[in-house]
């Protein structure tokens, strides 16, 4: 916290949602301010429509006396839009501003014909979901999506992203936040955008692991892309480059060409993608990671065998990021997320790595399956709309 004479009404907001100080007592012990000092930038957050005041706690002092009025953080003021874009599918959803979501929709949606024509479809859908969840476009605080490329966090581009031709260095924010007021009438709002394997993450880390202070999410489907959460925080590497395990050069590949143009990378062996191309190979009818999916899931014998071998070789590859960054849960997520995925990647990750990088981990699958990028790409627009210093430039914007 700040000193005491500079502790802003988004600094107290912060405490708020944290939970670290949810009465008017327990914010002047914890910034140092008065109490008039408090009423005030409380009042600020009250006119805002951002917090509320929740039922009595209990009584702190021996004597007795009113319970003391908590303060909470009131979710229906404003709502977020999300989007999931895969390859060959898209999904979208409204969320509340504590991650509920509130109506979805998903469909096939090409990213490889282009930018232009993927977002203006997100907006027209996005357009579509807002009535059938009974809110106006008004409502919508900020949009935040997920790509299946490395994207530079500063400016919300791709950076070289070997499965969606023609986005390199597109301006995906500005584009979607058109799309939203040419399909909706209403002004623009904040666009965030992030790999998916880090928004997937993001959301499976808040949600079933919060106290997990190193989180690793390993994202297998048409390629191979990791998602890191140290300390709560998304870690993305100088310019958003962490994580692209995918393009790893491993032995096996060695003959293999990579949709990024390399020789030998992970992805060119293990990905949904590669088992897909084998299995078609091998005459049986499977063009994606999602058609595996179906395979894995009806028991047939041929796509099992490929995810455990799939499995594998992505094992030898964690064996060194776990012993690297010693997380506490690996998660798998993705098309080949499944029970044969799991035994190849635990039979060569725990042979590979040193005991002691995996005497605390835990091997999990997926919580929120095909939500977890919707889910954090809207926790993501919500820390960064309410984050100190940006909560407080908009209760400016706002006059209060």
């Amino acid at each position: 916290m700040t000193a005491r004479s500079q502790a802003s009404a988004g600094e107290l907001l912060e405490l708020v949602r944290s939970g670290r100080a949810t009465t008017r007592g327990a914010l002047q012990q914890a910034t140092g301010l008065s109490r008039a000092t408090v009423g005030q930038r409380l009042d600020r957050l009250f006119r805002a429509g951002w917090l509320r005041e929740g039922a009595g706690g209990p009584v702190d002092s021996p004597l007795g006396g009113r319970p003391s009025i908590t303060l909470e953080f009131d979710d229906e003021h404003a709502v977020v839009l999300a989007a999931d874009l895969d390859t060959r599918h898209a999904r979208v959803a409204l969320l509340s501003l504590t991650g509920e979501i509130r109506a979805e929709r998903s469909g096939t949606l090409l990213v490889e014909d282009g930018p232009d024509a993927v977002l203006d479809a997100l907006g027209r859908w996005f357009a579509e979901l807002l009535p059938r969840a009974g809110h106006r476009p008004e409502e919508v605080c900020g949009i935040g999506l997920a790509v299946p490329g490395p994207v530079d966090s500063e400016t919300g581009r791709v950076v070289q992203p070997p499965i969606m031709p023609g986005w390199h260095g597109y301006d995906i924010r500005g584009r979607l936040a058109r799309a939203f007021t040419e399909y909706t009438g209403a002004g623009q709002v904040p666009v965030l955008v992030d790999n998916d394997a880090n928004l997937m993450a993001y959301g499976e880390q808040r949600t079933a692991h919060p106290d997990c202070s190193a989180f690793v999410l390993v994202k297998v489907s048409t390629g191979i892309g990791a998602g890191v959460v140290v300390d709560g925080s998304v870690y993305r590497g100088i310019d958003g480059g962490a994580g692209d395990i995918g393009h790893i050069r491993v032995p096996e590949g060695a003959q293999a060409l990579c949709r990024c143009g390399s020789y030998g990378c992970l992805a060119a062996v293990a990905s949904g993608g590669a088992v897909a191309r084998r299995l078609a190979e091998a005459g049986i009818p499977a063009a994606s990671g999602s058609d595996v999916r179906g395979l894995l899931a009806a028991g047939h014998p041929e796509a099992v065998g490929l995810a455990r071998e799939a499995g594998r070789l992505v094992g030898e590859v964690l064996a060194t990021v776990v012993t690297l960054l010693n997380p506490g849960v690996l998660m798998i997520a993705g098309d080949l997320a499944g029970t044969p995925f799991l035994t190849g990647v635990r039979e060569l990750l725990y042979q590979r790595a040193l005991s002691r990088s995996t005497a605390h981990l835990d091997i999990v699958t997926s919580r929120l399956g095909e939500r977890a990028g919707l889910v954090g790409a809207g926790a993501l627009v919500v820390e960064y709309l309410y984050a100190p210093a940006r909560a407080e430039e908009r209760l400016r914007a706002l006059g209060v």
